[in-house]
């Protein structure tokens, strides 16, 4: 199993310390969530958060030796207020969001995360949830479908995958949707596979990933004690960019508009940015970790 991504940075910035108590919204596997409860040793603590019950099994079982320092629970990143609250926590140390998907995920064919294997049209992070892939390929009217693809994977083929794409209905099947794409794009670079923006936006629709990434950067500036930080690794643009405006506008003592002479926002700043410019892996991590490739990570302090 490939050690997470950006592992030494991630644990560097969050500065765990024996007795502190740490939140890893997207405990995946465990990696990150191991490297945290080892530094905070021995009494600091730790809740996983993760919709993906085969990732639960795993982590629980990776961080077995660690007993009732962790809890790990099934749900959303964007339910941290309320989990912290369920567990008589009044603030947190510490705050980790590795988003989008994990090697774990990419590497289960029946999952249908991966266009490079036969599968199901499925990418639900939580297998329990209504809303599968198939039912966006299939049901949604080709403007929304276009639009989607567009936005949430910046595919500039857009209109002319999505008109394809409800030519070709039903597609049930991963690799029948990623020979459509190709069909369409042309076979791209080498580098990249030419379905992989049209993946990458309906698993970010099914798993409505965005909606979420805006529900949980409020609540982490809540949950956090001062001093305290929270990093977001991100894997595109879309989540890049929300996360390096909110710590923006967090860390600045008026938004009103710059030529206004008089602030009548009121608002103050709540954020330290410690990444002015976010850490990228080295070309070390990206060879033996190709999913690192597009990583970002950003960290904040709470002032």
């Amino acid at each position: 199993m490939h050690q997470p991504v950006l592992y030494h940075s991630i644990i560097h910035a969050l500065r765990p310390y024996p007795g502190g108590r740490y939140v890893d919204g997207t405990v995946g596997a465990g990696g990150h969530a191991w490297g945290i409860l080892e530094a905070s040793s021995p009494d600091g603590c730790l809740l996983g958060l993760d919709l993906d019950p085969q990732a639960l099994q795993i982590a629980d079982e990776r961080l077995a030796q660690f007993g009732n320092r962790k809890t790990l629970i099934q749900a959303s990143y964007a339910t941290l207020s309320e989990q912290i609250e369920i567990l008589g926590w009044e603030a947190v140390d510490g705050i980790l969001l590795d988003l989008g998907v994990s090697s774990m995920q990419l590497d289960t064919p029946e999952r249908g995360f991966s266009f490079r294997t036969e599968a199901p049209l499925d990418m639900r992070f939580d297998p329990g949830s209504e809303v599968q892939a198939q039912d966006l390929v299939n049901k949604l009217p080709e403007r929304d479908l276009a639009n989607l693809l567009y936005h949430y994977g910046e595919e500039r083929r857009a209109r002319q995958i999505a008109k394809a794409i409800v030519a070709a209905r039903p597609i049930q099947t991963t690799t029948a949707l990623a020979d459509i794409v190709k069909d369409v794009v042309g076979a791209g670079d080498r580098h990249i596979h030419p379905a992989t923006r049209s993946f990458q936006a309906l698993r970010i629709a099914t798993n409505r990933e965005l909606d979420s990434l805006k529900a949980v950067l409020p609540q982490t500036i809540k949950a956090l004690a001062p001093g305290g930080r929270v990093a977001v690794i991100s894997f595109h643009s879309l989540e890049d960019r929300l996360v390096k405006v909110f710590y923006k506008e967090e860390s600045r003592d008026c938004l009103c508009p710059p030529r206004q002479p008089i602030c009548t926002c009121g608002h103050r700043a709540t954020l330290r940015i410690i990444t002015r410019r976010p850490i990228r892996p080295e070309q070390t991590e990206i060879e033996t970790n190709p999913r690192a490739r597009s990583a970002r990570l950003r960290v904040a302090e709470k002032i």
